[in-house]
């Protein structure tokens, strides 16, 4: 449950083509530490790019972000780019809220995020295609970083099978 379909360094390393070859036609996207550093309040210029490529290739994407509603709103509404906030991962209701908001179908719907623990983990309960990326920062929530420790320990378990 706790093993990615893929992993990435970036979220600019994977390019459109990477989920269309495999009939995903929607994300659902972690923000913090995915989109943009934590405690940020805009996404870089590139990252804007990549989405802007998704959506032109016909990707619908959708965040799922633990954050407030303010935050998410805050950063997503001049994307026009629909969020789920305060969302509880890994819990399934807000993935669910996504899928519905994407209008996708689970093989058709793949999971983007930075922690194992929740966007992985719920990504693969819900039975999404997941890539589990690194985080762009290292300063993070301290609940985050307790939860990084016992991280590490499942990636080096997954990385020997």
């Amino acid at each position: 449950m706790f093993h990615p379909d893929a992993y990435i360094i970036s979220l600019t390393d994977m390019e459109p083509g990477f989920f269309t070859e495999r009939g995903i036609k929607g994300l659902i996207i972690d923000l913090d530490n995915t989109l943009l550093s934590w405690k940020s309040g805009t996404i870089e210029p590139e990252i804007c790019g990549l989405l802007q490529d998704y959506i032109a290739a016909g990707i619908k994407l959708c965040v799922v972000s633990n954050a407030l509603n303010s935050r998410v709103a805050a950063i997503l509404g001049p994307l026009g780019i629909p969020g789920v906030a305060r969302a509880r991962k890994p819990m399934r209701k807000p993935f669910l809220m996504a899928m519905n908001i994407l209008g996708t179908q689970k093989d058709e719907t793949a999971v983007i995020g930075d922690q194992i623990f929740t966007d992985v983990y719920g990504g693969n309960r819900m039975g999404f295609y997941t890539v589990l990326v690194e985080p762009i920062s290292k300063t993070e929530f301290i609940g985050t970083r307790i939860v990084r420790i016992a991280e590490k320990i499942v990636l080096r378990n997954l990385a020997k099978n």
